[in-house]
C-alpha cells in the first residue's frame, strides 16, 4: 500500500484522504489552518473568517457527481450530510409528475446545502478513519526530491521535519505553492492555462422565519437582465442565498454592497423577488468575490510527467469559477480515481494525467466557452440572446425531454454539443417553437434605466 501525504484539508483533500484510507493506504493530511468544521453549521459558516477560501461563504448547489461519488465511496458521509440538513432536488421536480423513467434519470439530483455542511460531514468521517492522520496548523514548506529523469518527489518538508511518502497529492487549491516549488527545484514547469473571466459575484444569505411562509411556489431559480444574472440558491436548514453575477467593468457594482441597494435591485428579478416576498431574516452582509479565473494546471507536458511521486487534485488541478458549479464535483471525481489507482499513480502518474485530460478537461473547456459568452453578453447589453439557446432554456421548463438534456449538461453527464445536438431534442424544440410562433429572446430582469434608477447618485 502506498504511503500518501496530502497538502490541504479542504473538500478535495478530505475526500481524497477518506477514500484512500478506506482502501488501506496510510494517509497523512497537512492543513495550515488550525480549525476544522464542527457540529454547528451556522457558527462555522457565519463566523469563521477564511480569506484563503473565498468561495466558502458563496452559495453552492452540489451536482449529481457529488452525490454519486459519496454514495459509492462513503455512504455514511452522505447519510450524515442529509441528517445535517442538506436536501435533494431532482431536476424533474419542476414538473407535476416525473416523465417515464430512462436509465440514469435517478442520478440527476442536486444537493442543496452550504459548502460547510459537506466539509463538516467529511471532517467527521476522516476523524473516525484509523488510517488517516490529520495535522492541523502544519504548513508544508517544500517538497523533497531525488534526482532522476524526471525527478521524483519523495515527501514533504514541514517546519524542520521531513515526511516521507510514496505519493504526494497537492490539494492546496487555486493558490497552491507547488508549481513554484517545482520551478525552484529546477523541474520542467507545469503547464498552466489560465483564462480571466471578467465577472464578479455578489450574494447575501437569508433564513426563512419559523412563523413565516415557507415556499415561494413553483418559481424558477434564475432571472436575467441584459447586463446581469441573478439567482436563488435554496440551501440547508431554511437558509438560502440570493446571488448576482455582473461584469467587473460595471460602474454600479460597488453600490450593490449596500444591502438596501442590493435588495432593491434584486426585487426587479422575478426569481429573487419571489423569495424576498417571504420576508426572510437577513443573515449576512453582501459578500463579493472577484478576481476569478479558470485555470488548468497539468504536471505533465508533451515529454510526459514533469515529476513522479506527485499529482494534483481539486482546484490545484482544475479551477473553474462557480457559475456552473463544477468545482466540488470534479474534485471528488479526481479523489475517487486516485483512491482506486493509488499504487499505479505512485509508480507512474502518466495514467492519472491522461485520465484527467480525458475526463475532466472537457468540462474546463466548456466553462471557458460559457464564460467568454457571458462576459461578452454582460458587456454588450444591447445584444439579445441567441434565439435557439434562449428557446432551449425556455422549452426545458415545458418539455421533460429538453429538461433531461439540460440536466445532463448541468450534472456533467454529457457536453452541451452532445446533449443539445441530438435529433430528439431538435425535434422537441422544433415542436415547441411551432407552438410558440411569437417567441422572441428577452430578459425578465430590469432594463438598464430601471437598474440605474435604484443606484444612489
Amino acid at each position: 500500500m502506498a504511503r500518501v501525504a496530502i497538502i490541504g484539508g479542504g473538500i478535495s483533500g478530505l475526500g481524497t484522504a477518506l477514500m484512500l484510507g478506506r482502501r488501506g493506504h496510510p494517509v497523512t493530511l497537512f492543513e495550515q489552518d488550525t480549525r476544522q468544521s464542527g457540529t454547528d453549521p451556522d457558527q462555522d459558516f457565519f463566523h469563521w473568517k477564511r480569506p484563503r477560501v473565498p468561495q466558502a461563504d458563496q452559495p453552492h448547489s452540489f451536482l449529481a457527481p457529488v452525490r454519486t461519488v459519496l454514495r459509492a465511496e462513503a455512504p455514511d458521509v452522505y447519510t450524515d450530510l442529509l441528517a445535517r440538513g442538506a436536501r435533494e432536488y431532482h431536476d424533474f421536480d419542476w414538473f407535476d409528475r416525473h416523465p417515464p423513467h430512462r436509465d440514469g434519470d435517478e442520478e440527476l439530483i442536486t444537493l442543496r446545502t452550504r459548502r460547510i455542511v459537506l466539509e463538516a460531514a467529511l471532517t467527521e468521517a476522516v476523524r473516525r478513519e484509523p488510517g488517516v492522520e490529520v495535522r492541523l496548523g502544519r504548513r508544508v514548506g517544500a517538497l523533497t526530491l531525488e534526482e532522476g529523469r524526471p525527478p521524483r518527489v519523495t515527501g514533504l518538508r514541514v517546519d524542520n521535519e521531513t515526511h516521507p511518502a510514496d505519493l504526494v497529492v497537492d490539494a492546496a487549491g487555486r493558490r497552491s505553492p507547488v508549481p513554484a516549488w517545482l520551478a525552484a527545484a529546477g523541474c520542467r514547469p507545469p503547464v498552466v492555462e489560465s483564462h480571466r473571466t471578467g465577472i464578479t459575484y455578489l450574494c447575501r444569505w437569508y433564513r426563512l422565519r419559523a412563523d413565516g411562509p415557507r415556499d415561494p411556489g413553483r418559481v424558477k431559480t434564475g432571472s436575467a437582465a441584459a447586463f446581469a444574472l441573478a439567482g436563488v440558491f435554496p440551501s440547508d436548514n431554511d437558509t438560502f442565498a440570493l446571488s448576482m453575477v455582473l461584469s467587473t467593468g460595471d460602474p454600479t457594482r460597488s453600490a450593490l454592497l449596500d444591502p438596501d441597494v442590493f435588495e432593491a435591485v434584486l426585487r426587479r428579478f422575478p426569481a429573487c423577488a419571489a423569495w424576498l416576498d417571504l420576508d426572510p431574516e437577513p443573515r449576512s452582509p453582501v459578500l463579493a468575490m472577484a478576481g476569478l479565473d479558470n485555470r488548468w494546471t497539468s504536471l505533465a507536458d508533451d515529454a510526459g510527467p514533469v515529476v513522479t511521486g506527485l499529482v494534483n487534485a481539486g482546484d490545484s488541478l482544475v479551477h473553474t469559477n462557480p457559475t456552473l458549479g463544477h468545482g466540488v464535483a470534479l474534485g471528488l471525481r479526481a479523489a475517487q480515481h486516485l483512491a482506486g489507482h493509488a499504487d499505479q499513480v505512485a509508480a507512474d502518474p502518466t495514467g492519472y494525467h491522461d485520465w484527467a485530460a480525458r475526463t475532466l478537461r472537457p468540462w474546463f473547456d466548456a466553462q471557458v466557452t460559457a464564460d467568454r459568452a457571458n462576459e461578452q453578453r454582460l458587456l454588450d447589453s444591447s445584444a439579445l440572446p441567441d434565439r435557439r439557446a434562449a428557446a432551449l432554456a425556455a422549452c426545458a421548463f415545458d418539455d421533460p425531454v429538453v429538461m433531461r438534456a439540460r440536466a445532463h449538461v448541468r450534472h456533467l453527464v454529457r457536453t452541451p454539443d452532445d446533449a443539445y445536438g441530438s435529433e430528439e431534442v431538435d425535434r422537441h424544440l422544433t415542436a415547441w417553437l411551432a407552438a410558440h410562433p411569437d417567441f422572441t429572446p428577452d430578459h425578465d430582469g430590469p432594463t438598464r434605466a430601471q437598474w440605474t434608477a435604484l443606484i444612489p447618485a
